[in-house]
C-alpha cells in the first residue's frame, strides 16, 4: 500500500490546478511541437524532436507523481486539534532562544513544505520537535548546524 500524502486543503488545490494546466495546456502544447519536429524529416538527427520528446516525458512523469499524491492524500486541518497543541496545519511563532530570533511556521506535510512561505515538514528536526508541544514549552532541537533552544510563544 502506498504511504498517505498530507495536505493542507489549499495544497491540494495546488496541486489539482497545477494537474489540470499539465492535461490541458502543457501536454497539448507539446504534443504539437512534436508533430511538428516529426514533419521536419529525419527523425535521427532532430535535435527538436529529441528535446521535444525529452520535455514530453518529464510532463508526463508530473502528471503520474500528482494524479499518484492526490490519489492518497489525507487533508490535514490544524483547527481540529486540541487548542494550544502544535499539530499538522498548526501555525506556530517561536523563538530560537540561542540566537534571539523569532520565526513563524505553519507545519505542514513533505509536499508542501517550503521554507520561504513560512511552511515547515511535519519530517524535518524543527517541525517534528513541535508537533504535540504546547505554548511556552521549550525544546532542544537537533539540527544540522548542532543542537538549537527554542520556546513556543503561540499555537494558533
Amino acid at each position: 500500500m502506498a504511504e498517505e500524502v498530507l495536505l493542507t486543503k489549499e495544497g491540494k488545490e495546488e496541486l489539482e490546478k497545477r494537474l489540470e494546466h499539465l492535461k490541458l495546456v502543457e501536454r497539448p502544447a507539446i504534443v504539437e511541437r512534436i508533430a511538428e519536429a516529426r514533419s521536419q524529416g529525419d527523425l535521427s538527427e532532430n535535435a527538436e524532436y529529441e528535446a521535444a520528446r525529452n520535455e514530453q516525458g518529464m510532463i508526463e512523469g508530473e502528471i503520474l507523481e500528482i494524479e499518484n499524491k492526490l490519489k492518497f492524500a489525507v487533508i490535514i486541518d490544524g483547527n481540529t486539534a486540541k487548542k494550544g497543541t502544535v499539530s499538522l496545519g498548526s501555525k506556530v511563532d517561536f523563538i530560537d532562544n540561542d540566537t534571539g530570533e523569532q520565526f513563524t511556521y505553519e507545519i505542514v506535510g513533505t509536499t508542501e513544505a517550503d521554507v520561504e512561505l513560512g511552511r515547515i515538514s511535519n519530517e524535518s528536526p524543527i517541525g517534528n520537535a513541535l508537533l504535540g508541544r504546547k505554548e511556552k514549552d521549550q525544546i532542544s532541537v537537533v539540527v544540522p548546524a548542532g543542537v538549537t533552544s527554542i520556546t513556543i510563544k503561540k499555537v494558533y
